[in-house]
């Protein structure tokens, strides 16, 4: 398990994780456009290092269902705590945003919330229907949290049509408990199984972070076993500390060794794989669908 209070090396970033951040008119009027309709995006919430990048292109990953998640990863930058009811007309302000923006692919996701019956699955499904019926031609990607488990929920969402389902399974499952104590892998790999065994020609897409403690062995076999489950398209990219409340990196993976995880997923099986530093789960998931449905 991994200590808290060891650093392995330096936190200091080595000089790939450095780069210019992007501004400018097309920047200030997506953040402009998502601050005024209420929304969330986790490209901020997270601090995603992309999140200059992708504004200035007119992409954004929405976050749903509030910016309070009632699970605490040691990973991750959103806050943890009770959560509102959910607000029933968030659907519409995501759909009326991504047509503001002239998106073509839309990317939909949450934070977890396991005190509503459906996880919010109900609201999952609502906002593909809308994205879906209000942006003609848009592609619309979800990133999904566990449900539990609930197999009605994940139902919820398939019946919906996105376009790609996208769960992550984040570390490999000896660190589960440290990175991901209230989540349980097997789960997690049950949730891809199931959904491309509900919906065979559906997209599945699932990531992994490296960083985080975890050997070249247990790497290798998390993606076989996310391979296993259907699941087409991988992203692969560097846990970076939000704040010194969480996990510190245990190490920095090079570029090259992103690139050389690339060609062995390739090999593997996988239909598409995005692997490096800056590589998110969203992160240009609209060139990783289109490079399958062109």
């Amino acid at each position: 398990m991994i200590n808290q209070n060891e650093q392995t090396i330096s936190i200091r970033k080595p000089p790939w994780l450095k780069r210019k951040l992007p501004s400018g008119p097309m920047y200030e009027r997506t953040r402009s456009l998502i601050n005024t309709k209420a929304l969330h995006t986790v490209c901020q919430e997270a601090k995603c290092p992309n999140q200059f990048e992708c504004f200035s292109k007119l992409t954004a990953t929405f976050l749903i269902l509030g910016d309070r998640c009632t699970r605490n990863c040691r990973f991750c930058n959103i806050e943890a705590g009770p959560g509102g009811p959910p607000d029933l007309r968030e659907p519409e302000r995501v759909a009326e945003a991504a047509r503001k923006m002239n998106l073509q692919y839309v990317v939909i996701t949450s934070v977890t919330r396991d005190d509503l019956p459906d996880g919010g699955a109900g609201i999952f499904a609502e906002t593909i229907h809308l994205v879906h019926k209000n942006n003609s031609g848009v592609k619309a990607e979800v990133l999904i949290p566990d449900f539990q488990g609930e197999l009605a929920a994940l139902k919820t969402v398939l019946k919906a049509a996105p376009d790609v389902l996208n769960h992550n399974i984040e570390t490999v499952p000896r660190l589960y408990p440290a990175v991901r104590p209230e989540a349980l892998y097997q789960r997690s790999l049950e949730l891809l199984r199931r959904a491309k065994a509900y919906s065979p020609t559906m997209i599945i897409k699932s990531g992994l972070m490296l960083g985080l403690g975890e050997n070249s062995g247990e790497i290798r076999k998390t993606l076989q076993d996310i391979l296993e489950t259907g699941c087409s398209i991988l992203t692969l990219g560097q846990y970076l500390q939000p704040s010194k409340h969480h996990l510190p990196v245990a190490r920095f993976a090079t570029p090259e060794e992103f690139d050389s995880w690339r060609e062995e997923a390739l090999q593997m099986g996988f239909a598409e794989v995005a692997s490096g530093p800056f590589v998110r789960s969203s992160y240009q998931a609209r060139e990783l669908y289109r490079t399958l449905s062109p």
